[in-house]
């Protein structure tokens, strides 16, 4: 089964030619690395076996669980920032708006046994009795958009584009020369 490039939106990548599956079809890993490639995103497959693409300041997983009819796909994406338990309330205040405001990811908490706070976004598709290949790659591609937007969006709703700037800039003694 292929993708029909088409329907991916251009990242910049090759548009082979089109070639599609004629109806409903049951998605699964090979494919999603195909979308991955043809979008010239890089990824990892996990001890678990799950299909990761890693960004500077979070992790988007592509997994598949469950059998039959009750197949599940779920693309999960876990933001590294740390924050801390005392910031949770103000966490969970923004996480609520956005979540309020957009369809996915749906963004959520987990504490971690440290104290640290960290966020999760999630979006699912049943797929068990197969979907259409364009809503498959169309959701792909805007959840995978849509994890990038939220980090950007948390970052501009907790001020935090100054810890951003300070952790790309060189530090002291790092000379290019």
């Amino acid at each position: 089964m292929s993708i029909d490039p088409s329907s991916i939106p251009n990242f910049g990548g090759q548009q082979p030619e089109p070639q599609g599956p004629a109806g409903p079809v049951v998605p699964d890993q090979d494919l999603v690395k195909q979308l991955l490639d043809q979008m010239e995103l890089k990824y990892v497959v996990d001890d678990e076996g799950d299909l990761a693409a890693p960004w500077e300041e979070f992790r988007t997983y592509f997994m598949f669980r469950g059998e039959g009819d009750q197949a599940v796909y779920s693309v999960r994406t876990f933001y590294d920032r740390p924050h801390k338990i005392d910031e949770k309330a103000q966490l969970l205040e923004s996480i609520d708006d956005w979540n309020r405001r957009t369809l996915w990811p749906k963004v959520y908490t987990h504490t971690h046994d440290d104290g640290t706070v960290r966020l999760i976004g999630e979006a699912q598709l049943l797929i068990g009795a197969g979907v259409n290949i364009e809503l498959f790659v169309s959701s792909t591609v805007s959840w995978v958009r849509a994890a990038i937007e939220f980090d950007k969006w948390l970052v501009e709703q907790l001020g935090l584009e100054q810890e951003v700037d300070e952790a790309q800039q060189p530090e002291e003694g790092d000379d290019d020369q």
